[in-house]
């Protein structure tokens, strides 16, 4: 095997392989070429699984039967929950990984694009890698990740194996509400979000659309259950979006979500509340419409306060009432949490967010989110009565092009690969389930 770093003949032969396969194939396809590559005796793709709690075996070269996995005509998909093992590890901490397993030496690289942990790659090589050889793996692991979100437009497969349970019609429209990735990173801020879905679909959405110098961000939360609930949170979502996308000020896309709900009311549906920011990245001065909904949370320098906020009406109610913005100041360091009242009320109101979050401040949003998640579950679960949703944005300043980045992730961002602490982030009652 060649210890040299990724070359550009392997690039190239990486694309082509994606080019002439069929987007179902194309994983495949690259697998197989970065094993002949690093000639490996195994390679495997990983896929995170909707729930957060696990991995998804999609891709395993050479392909054979796998055993306890699911299918669906020719795929199989092998659900491996997160146990704070090594896989769990790799993923959470974005770092590479070397397991010594019998005579082989398993390599584990995180699959990530801007902090989004999009899966795992796996292989097994005869000899101890060299510090080169991680490093190519992990550029080709990088490279997978690239492959897999440019296909995934075009098939479900992926969508598939990330399915570890059924969805409901009205899941379905709530997903289709989200954006692509839970998770973003940029030189200046980390935001990542999450949704747990109640047992009857509760209509809570986030969003957020990065601009040269503007982070747009929103959660919103649909009045009701079900498919009306989803129904009134696709108008209030596309009409925020329409707006934004129109270059209109925080109110005025407020004023749209309210009319676009007002005007398009499906029977069943009433309203919904909601908090839209707008970030300026180099300053971190934040201008935020509050509408009807729970307030922000602000941990700065270890304390936890809620944010004090002018209250709108919510959207779908009183057509001509103007909407007025209001204004905070972001600090380097800063941590902002927004979140709907699933993750407040009713058996969620026995968690103690503030002490949770000055628990968490070491840990990456991406983790975050999931820790508040799986907490949430296992106090007021296994069946959530309302959908539980939260936004975490860390913000550092130096806007600009500061990132620094290995692979698809800041190594300085990611959370420590203590097993220790995975193994207590880990959500392993398998009598506990989500929606998703």
């Amino acid at each position: 095997m060649s210890d040299g770093a990724m070359s550009g003949t392997d690039l190239d032969d990486v694309l082509l392989a994606v080019e002439k396969a069929a987007p179902v194939d194309a994983v495949t396809a690259v697998t197989r070429t970065i094993g002949r590559h690093l000639d490996a005796d195994w390679v495997s793709f990983l896929v995170a699984d909707m729930s957060g709690r696990a991995l998804v075996r999609l891709v395993h070269i050479p392909i054979g039967e796998v055993s306890g996995g699911r299918r669906q005509g020719q795929e199989v998909a092998q659900m491996m929950p997160f146990d704070g093992g090594p896989q769990e590890q790799a993923l959470r901490s974005q770092q590479v990984l070397v397991e010594q397993v019998g005579d082989r030496f398993v390599v584990r690289a995180p699959v990530t694009q801007r902090g989004e942990a999009i899966g795992l790659l796996e292989l097994a090589l005869a000899a101890a890698p060299g510090e080169t050889t991680v490093q190519r793996v992990s550029r080709a692991a990088h490279t997978l990740a690239f492959v897999v979100i440019a296909n995934r437009r075009h098939t479900d497969l992926f969508e598939w194996g990330q399915r570890t349970t059924p969805f409901t019609l009205a899941a379905e429209i709530q997903r289709r509400l989200l954006p692509g990735a839970f998770t973003c990173e940029a030189d200046s801020f980390t935001l990542s979000a999450w949704l747990e879905p109640a047992a009857s679909i509760g209509g809570d959405t986030f969003d957020y659309s990065l601009a040269r110098d503007l982070l747009h961000l929103s959660i919103t939360d649909a009045v009701g259950h079900g498919v009306d609930s989803a129904l009134t949170a696709t108008l209030c979502v596309s009409g925020l979006r329409n707006a934004r996308r129109r270059g209109a000020t925080l109110p005025e896309q407020a004023q749209a979500a309210n009319q676009a709900i007002m005007d398009n009311r499906p029977a069943g549906s009433l309203f919904a509340t909601g908090l839209l920011g707008r970030l300026r990245l180099a300053t971190g001065l934040l201008d935020v419409v509050n509408a009807g909904h729970p307030a922000p949370l602000l941990v700065r320098g270890g304390v936890v306060q809620p944010v004090a906020l002018d209250v709108n009406r919510p959207f779908g109610v009183l057509a001509h009432r103007p909407y007025r913005a209001d204004r905070l100041q972001l600090l380097p360091g800063d941590r902002l949490v927004l979140l709907t009242d699933g993750m407040l009320e009713r058996g969620a109101a026995a968690l103690d967010l503030p002490a949770r979050l000055q628990d968490l401040t070491r840990l990456h949003p991406r983790e975050v989110v999931r820790v508040l998640g799986d907490l949430v579950l296992e106090i007021a679960g296994p069946a959530l009565p309302d959908d539980a949703c939260l936004l975490v944005v860390d913000w550092y300043g130096g806007h600009g092009d500061t990132r620094s980045t290995t692979a698809g992730a800041d190594p300085h961002r990611a959370s420590t690969p203590d097993r220790e602490i995975f193994g207590r982030l880990s959500y392993r009652d398998a009598g506990r389930t989500s929606s998703w």
